[in-house]
């Protein structure tokens, strides 16, 4: 025990490291992806046609995709065409679009769940389109998809270890460089799991926090 707290000791700054771009990354994948997840979701089920096939093809091949394959295409694809992303931004673009597919369809099952009666008492009203989006429809199914948008990020955060792929730097990455170097598997491996843990569980707190927020509302 005490040579492993040593070794925590020599390698605490790649931890703290790899520990702050996961949270870093799974952040910005989570709000970035949640948002262009809203904008989706809103095409998908108010969308013209036009507008809403595509955003359906989109949708279904990158639910349907690997993340890991997504990841890798960005990286390697992209500088082929020119594009030169840092390993960083590459993981950070690949989960948050991933991110985007699957709460597109989040938004969509939820508003297509409140009755159509509601929006043709805001019509009677004389409200237009926009005000009912804003006011009537979007605050129940926000309500409604809360727990499933927790589920998704503390998915998004054990995601965020493929990026270790393409050198990203995250936890899991520092930590296998530092077992590779000490040859502590099981202790340090078991650490990366445990901060993993904690970050997941802070999540799921504030989620419930969220939901019994808007169940007072």
């Amino acid at each position: 025990m005490e040579q492993f707290l040593h070794e925590v000791w020599i390698a605490r700054t790649p931890l703290v490291q790899g520990l702050m771009l996961t949270i870093g990354i799974s952040f910005f994948s989570i709000i970035g992806g949640s948002l262009l997840g809203l904008l989706g979701g809103i095409g998908l089920t108010y969308g013209a046609p036009w507008l809403s096939w595509p955003i359906r093809f989109l949708v279904d091949a990158l639910r349907g995709i690997l993340v890991l394959v997504l990841i890798l295409a960005i990286f390697y694809l992209l500088a082929v065409a020119g594009i030169n992303f840092t390993a960083v931004q590459s993981g950070l673009l690949a989960l948050t679009i991933f991110c985007a597919a699957h709460m597109a369809e989040i938004l969509r099952g939820a508003l297509q769940a409140i009755p159509e009666a509601q929006t043709d008492a805001a019509r009677a009203l004389g409200l237009n389109f926009a005000i009912i989006l804003g006011l009537v429809l979007l605050p129940q199914a926000l309500r409604m998809i809360v727990p499933v948008w927790v589920n998704a990020s503390v998915e998004l955060i054990k995601t965020s270890t493929l990026l270790s792929v393409i050198g990203t730097g995250e936890l899991l990455f520092r930590t296998q460089e530092i077992v590779g170097r000490n040859f502590m598997t099981l202790e340090f491996y078991g650490l990366a799991g445990l901060l993993f843990f904690l970050i997941n569980c802070a999540i799921e707190h504030a989620g419930k926090l969220a939901e019994r927020h808007f169940a007072l509302r």
